[in-house]
């Protein structure tokens, strides 16, 4: 059985977005009074009292540069909390943000869309990440809410 890793948005573009996020703005640190917020850094929701921000994140575009791709269009970015402060990472590892409906998107190599699916229930992550990659186009997925359409985090080929 193939194990799909959550991957959260690495450390070195974390220490980026802290200080300018994507659409070139600077992160401004707010403490979360109420908790809940879903943090791209451990991949966790926050507790009551952290120290969080809220920033513009392009996933695709940094995928994208590291693999010599141009997503064109498809480049978006989008809202997504993370510490404000530097963080451990996730502990252990599963699906996370299980609770609510998502999308599992699937991009190609070249960075363009190659469809998705709708996810319902925690236990369908792992069959909707195996169609996926049996779809030898498919080089990763992004999980995304479906309410708001934010990025949660991104799952690679194995």
């Amino acid at each position: 059985m193939t194990t799909y890793t959550a991957r959260p948005i690495d450390p070195r573009t974390l220490k980026e977005l802290r200080l300018t996020d994507d659409a070139g703005r600077r992160a401004v640190p707010l403490t979360d009074d109420e908790g809940g917020s879903p943090l791209r850094c451990c991949l966790r929701h926050s507790t009551p009292g952290e120290r969080i921000a809220l920033v513009s994140y392009a996933p695709l575009r940094r995928w994208a540069a590291e693999h010599g791709a141009d997503p064109g269009a498809y480049d978006e970015q989008g809202p997504v909390f993370i510490h404000a402060d530097e963080c451990p990472g996730p502990e252990g590892d599963g699906h996370p943000f299980t609770d609510e409906h998502h999308t599992v998107r699937r991009y190609s190599a070249a960075g363009h869309i190659l469809g998705g699916r709708l996810v319902e229930a925690p236990e369908d992550f792992a069959a909707a990440f195996t169609e996926a990659f049996a779809d030898p186009d498919v080089a990763l997925v992004h999980v995304r809410a479906v309410e708001y359409g934010c990025f949660l985090y991104e799952v690679r080929r194995p």
